[in-house]
């Protein structure tokens, strides 16, 4: 069972991951863009968290385009840090797209859940959105890693933040349920995945 997560109505929340926590493509994070992000604030799903618990501080430290080693890369210097009562960890859709390993991204997801709980961080391990251009085994290689997330989340006794599920057109799970390239969300999408990460949290 997970452990209780004390929550309070003001604390620090690390989004850590790729282009779907930048906020992609409508919004690019801090990160890309120094020192406030750079586009409709609407679009990535920090914005949508904080504006359902104003008083947490929800951090977006995400960069289009890395794959999971690259954001293991950064977890020092973006997480450590800050020093975050919270972790969310959304990482490997570009391991799938560029034909990286299964083992090797779940290694970086299961060091970066395990380095959080070290430090006496909150580990919420989100799954992977669905992208509509997806060939059908780019398709399957998400669903595998999410089949992944979920049994080590429950395994590791870790916060699952059901992302994938959020985003998801409810008839076409393969696909985003509103997006404007076919990749990433929409700010509608993107609003989804907050709130549900807002639950998982609650």
């Amino acid at each position: 069972m997970t452990p209780a997560l004390a929550l309070v109505a003001t604390m620090t929340i690390v989004g850590l991951g790729d282009s779907t926590t930048a906020g992609t493509p409508a919004f690019a994070s801090p990160v890309e863009m120094p020192p406030a992000g750079a586009g409709n604030p609407e679009s990535q799903y920090e914005y949508w968290m904080m504006k359902a618990r104003p008083g947490w501080t929800v951090l977006n430290r995400g960069v289009n385009g890395e794959r999971s080693d690259q954001i293991r890369a950064r977890f020092a210097r973006e997480v450590e840090a800050a020093k975050p009562k919270v972790v969310i960890i959304l990482a490997g859709v570009n391991d799938i797209y560029q034909g990286r390993p299964a083992k090797a991204t779940e290694s970086d997801l299961l060091w970066m859940y395990r380095r959080a709980k070290a430090l006496g961080i909150a580990p919420v391990a989100a799954t992977v959105l669905p992208f509509t251009r997806a060939a059908p085994e780019q398709s399957e290689r998400i669903e595998r890693l999410n089949r992944w997330i979920r049994e080590t989340a429950a395994k590791e006794e870790i916060r699952l933040g059901d992302a994938a599920r959020a985003a998801a057109d409810p008839k076409e799970p393969r696909r985003l349920k509103t997006s404007p390239d076919g990749l990433h969300p929409d700010a509608a999408t993107y609003r989804a995945v907050g709130e549900a990460l807002v639950r998982c949290l609650s």
